[in-house]
């Protein structure tokens, strides 16, 4: 049987986080210009999260329902009306109201909308599991991590080059725009369009269904409802374990910038460097090295010794060390390459292809909604116990490495 090729929706997933890191090291001092303060910062980060919450489980389950590149479609060019909602915002002369300025709400719209139909991660995690192979799962899911990182290490630096224009930060959001444009092509030309959608007229009662053990269809009425999706084997323990990793990963994604700024007085260009480190470490983890080590150990094993290396690289954070530091940017980089794909290659093996769109889903409103409290968390903690914030990240992946023992046995069951 031929394969679906796995390029277009890699350069997809490429084009996306290029276009999102794009605008990341300008945000804040947008706000700044157009009369916002940090906690306007702040509740601009959470609105991504907020309304994907609500955006990410609908988009799910309508691509269980009408095809996984549809939904892409309408994914993406959501992400490019928003930006250019946003750019609008950036271009309208800044007329302070009593509240609010007419610029910020345009970016807080803008911002919205794009998590609103940000359920492009998502989609895409299930487009995936469908084209895939059992044995392939962890290495698809490693490369797709390793194009998102891509993204995220050029997107920084061309945001560099062209904040440096005399367009200054308004030509990084026109740059942004114009990738999503690029990639919404992409996923119409090159995406393969799905030969399997769920049925719209139901054959089993969904009580009977759940006794299945082959194949799951769930009624269409129900792909909606979490309370369907949690009576699905060993999906409420998947979930709770997604939630907490991204929890403890938004602690330290806004304790880190503050700590090393403040505490280590680094300036933008050492934060940009230490980042790009970072992430290129992480592209080539969840490259070649996860795919050598995909086919030695198992999924579960990987999982659990990625979390114990994310627990010591939090603590090594902690130390006011140029080396020790970078070594903990390293263990973060081998941790997190080895773990997160592996866990979300486990977690595709969960429910079949009628249902994973919707499993996906509501993982990702997981993420969200743990996004939002750590980032709003962290920071409180931060303010409170300082670096000691680390501590607690390393905490949280400890109990992640417990939890996930778990996991052995799941993927045992599960092992055709």
């Amino acid at each position: 049987m031929q394969k679906t090729p796995l390029f277009p929706i890699l350069l997809v997933t490429f084009i996306d986080a290029l276009g999102f890191s794009i605008v990341i090291p300008f945000m804040v001092v947008i706000v700044l210009k157009l009369g916002g303060h940090e906690v306007v910062y702040g509740l601009l980060s959470a609105t991504y999260s907020f309304f994907q919450l609500i955006g990410s489980p609908i988009l799910g389950a309508w691509s269980d329902k009408f095809g996984r590149k549809k939904i892409l479609l309408i994914s993406e060019s959501g992400t490019f009306v928003a930006w250019v909602i946003f750019l609008i915002g950036l271009l309208l002369p800044n007329q302070q109201t009593s509240l609010f300025s007419i610029p910020l709400f345009f970016i807080f719209l803008g911002r919205a909308i794009d998590g609103l139909t940000g359920g492009n991660v998502s989609v895409a995690n299930a487009y995936v599991a469908d084209i895939s192979s059992h044995e392939d799962r962890k290495q698809n899911f490693g490369k797709m991590a390793a194009a998102s990182n891509l993204g995220v290490i050029f997107g920084p630096l061309l945001a560099g080059i062209l904040g440096a224009t005399a367009m200054g930060n308004t030509l990084p959001v026109i740059a942004t725009a114009l990738t999503s444009l690029v990639a919404v092509f992409v996923i119409y030309f090159s995406i393969q369009t799905d030969k399997k959608v769920i049925p719209t007229v139901e054959l089993n009662r969904f009580s009977a269904v759940l006794k299945q053990t082959d194949k799951k269809v769930i009624p269409t009425m129900e792909l909606n409802r979490l309370s369907t999706v949690l009576k699905l084997p060993n999906v409420p323990y998947f979930l709770t374990l997604y939630f907490l990793i991204f929890l403890g990963f938004n602690f330290f994604y806004v304790g880190f910038p503050v700590y090393a700024a403040g505490e280590l007085h680094w300036n933008v260009l050492q934060l940009g460097i230490f980042f790009a480190f970072l992430s290129g470490m992480m592209v080539l983890v969840e490259g070649p090295v996860l795919t050598f080590l995909a086919k030695k150990f198992s999924g579960a094993s990987l999982i659990i010794t990625g979390s114990l290396i994310l627990c010591t690289c939090f603590i090594l954070l902690k130390f006011n060390n140029i080396v020790l530091i970078y070594t903990g940017a390293l263990l973060f980089a081998i941790g997190n390459g080895i773990m997160w794909p592996s866990f979300v290659a486990l977690l595709s093996n969960t429910g079949d292809e009628h249902v994973q769109g919707m499993i996906q889903g509501f993982a990702g409103s997981a993420g969200s909604l743990a996004s939002i409290m750590g980032l709003i968390s962290g920071a409180f903690l931060y303010h409170i116990v300082g670096s000691g914030l680390f501590v607690i990240t390393a905490t949280f992946m400890l109990l992640i490495a417990f939890a996930s023992i778990h996991l052995i046995k799941i993927e045992k069951s599960a092992t055709p």
